[in-house]
């Protein structure tokens, strides 16, 4: 063996003794409870007692029987579920990519008081998310609510409004609540690759007149490019799996559900494991799926910057 294959050698086996203990744990805390989900996914089991299930296979996600479709992918509420998440994750996403853009060009300009600008866009994203969702609530309560308040002493509405009992309301306000407090997020990881931009291109576009508006477009948003995509691709990853802030505004109502709410209504206020469980593998798959896509769409990034 040559000096530099055991070089190698000794280097791959350093490399596998850091990693070793990372694997195990992701075995242990994510690899495990993922196959027992997939395995209750296809039986029959309760919370009532988990040690005595019936195999049913994939009867849980889609069956045919005495005439009828049953699992959750003919079910009307998970449907529904699903609709309600993917409006939630398109529409809060798109907005706060839009807003953190705008946010991250004035923190990054010269202006006075940007530290202070830059402190303070953080809060809300400091906050605990139960916390902001209970905040929220207590805010857009139709009784006592702070928010119909001040809407009343301007005079734009005659009466309180029902923020979180009407369907459509109660997601524009979830979704506004979500754009307030993940914006800094997206705003975060704009204004790093902001910080990264050669000034040298912004000096030549000045000196030779072109608008600022058409060097954004033409030059700082291809740039910033990678940045956004790693920005869309995390916050939509969160907004598909989202729970929290739904559950604490609005519980289990049908018409905010998303698919993590269905999965724990099945779990735990029906007990229905496997049904639950066979949810949750569907929203693992939804998910395993947009990660697919990501993945797909950063490799020509990647290639792009090799050439």
């Amino acid at each position: 063996m040559s000096r530099r294959s055991a070089i190698d050698a000794a280097r791959a086996r350093s490399a596998w003794l850091f990693v070793t203990p990372m694997l195990v744990v992701l075995a242990v805390v994510a690899a495990w409870p993922l196959a027992r989900t997939i395995w209750f996914s296809m039986t029959n089991a309760t919370l009532v007692d988990l040690t005595t299930y019936d195999f049913i296979w994939f009867d849980n996600f889609v069956v045919h029987a005495e005439g009828r479709w049953y699992g959750i992918f003919t079910d009307p509420q998970w449907l529904r579920a699903l609709w309600n998440t993917l409006v939630f994750a398109a529409v809060s996403v798109s907005l706060e990519l839009v807003l953190g853009v705008i946010v991250a060009l004035i923190v990054n300009a010269s202006l006075p008081g940007r530290g202070l600008m830059r402190a303070a866009m953080l809060v809300p994203w400091a906050i605990p998310t139960v916390v902001s969702a209970k905040i929220w609530q207590w805010m857009l309560n139709d009784q006592f609510g702070v928010v119909n308040a001040m809407l009343e002493g301007a005079g734009f509405t005659d009466g309180p409004i029902a923020w979180l009992g009407g369907s459509s309301l109660a997601m524009v306000s979830i979704i506004m609540v979500d754009v307030w407090k993940t914006t800094p997020f997206v705003a975060l990881l704009v204004l790093a690759a902001l910080q990264t931009l050669p000034k040298e291109i912004y000096e030549a576009a000045k000196v030779d007149g072109i608008h600022p508006v058409k060097v954004f477009f033409k030059v700082t948003l291809p740039l910033i490019k990678p940045a956004l995509v790693v920005a869309v691709i995390f916050r939509l990853l969160d907004a598909m799996r989202m729970f929290d802030l739904v559950y604490v505004m609005t519980g289990s109502s049908e018409e905010t559900m998303t698919l993590s709410v269905f999965a724990r209504q099945a779990l735990v206020s029906f007990q229905d494991v496997g049904y639950g469980s066979a949810a949750s593998t569907g929203l693992f798959l939804i998910i395993a799926m947009i990660t697919v896509i990501y993945i797909m769409t950063l490799k020509p990034l990647g290639q792009e910057k090799a050439a």
